[in-house]
């Protein structure tokens, strides 16, 4: 198995990660944007941004829940993540630097092993990384700060593939996407479209009988 380096995070000394990873670890680097979003980046356009997508040892990933006040996805569930600054090396570094600062994630058990293609939310022109990591030494998280974020999660991976809380969410524009209801949190946008991809890679999906939700105009 190879790892990709971030800066200070150095894989040889980390846990491997587990076998129920391998699938999305072998698929990771041939996957193209198309194979997840219709929403392909138009050449030379966008905001660059990059969120963290981190497994975590109990089969869960890391979310965290965006503060009402935000101007863009007020109070929705998120991965971790956010621009690209100038100092960041690569999207990779960008990710684990917004974790980080977001939800006091200890970067140095973090193992990065690949990243997605970059996929774009028109809604905001962000042409945005998901970089996909493995929590090899988990650490405590929490809402760093207030006006960014509200409160972190782990969501249970189980939890995400079971039929019952997978649904198709309307928004008044016209969307229609991917969503999950857990943990009292409507998954949906870019996040769930994500989460329902790496379903899908691990082998996890289960038929499910569609039902819509309609988000409030």
């Amino acid at each position: 198995m190879t790892w990709a380096r971030v800066g200070w995070i150095d894989p040889d000394s980390m846990t491997a990660a587990p076998g129920w990873l391998q699938p999305l670890i072998d698929a990771v680097p041939s996957l193209t944007a198309e194979q997840v979003t219709q929403a392909v980046p138009p050449h030379g356009q966008g905001v660059h941004a990059a969120v963290l997508v981190l497994f975590g040892p109990d089969r869960d990933l890391l979310l965290i829940e965006r503060a009402t006040q935000m101007r863009a996805h007020a109070g929705q569930p998120a991965f971790p993540g956010g621009r690209l600054d100038p100092d960041d090396a690569d999207a990779a570094a960008a990710a684990v630097r917004e974790a980080v600062e977001e939800t006091g994630l200890d970067a140095s058990g973090v193992v990065v092993f690949g990243r997605l293609p970059d996929l774009w939310i028109p809604v905001t022109d962000f042409v945005v990384t998901p970089v996909v990591a493995w929590w090899a030494r988990p650490s405590a998280v929490s809402a760093q700060d207030p006006a960014e974020v509200s409160a972190t999660h782990r969501v249970s991976l189980v939890d995400l593939a079971d039929p019952a809380r997978r649904c198709l969410v309307r928004h008044p524009s016209g969307y229609v996407g991917p969503g999950f209801e857990v943990h009292g949190l409507l998954i949906w946008g870019f996040t769930a479209g994500v989460i329902s991809v790496v379903i899908d890679l691990l082998g996890l999906t289960i038929p499910w009988e569609p039902r819509y939700v309609d988000l409030p105009v």
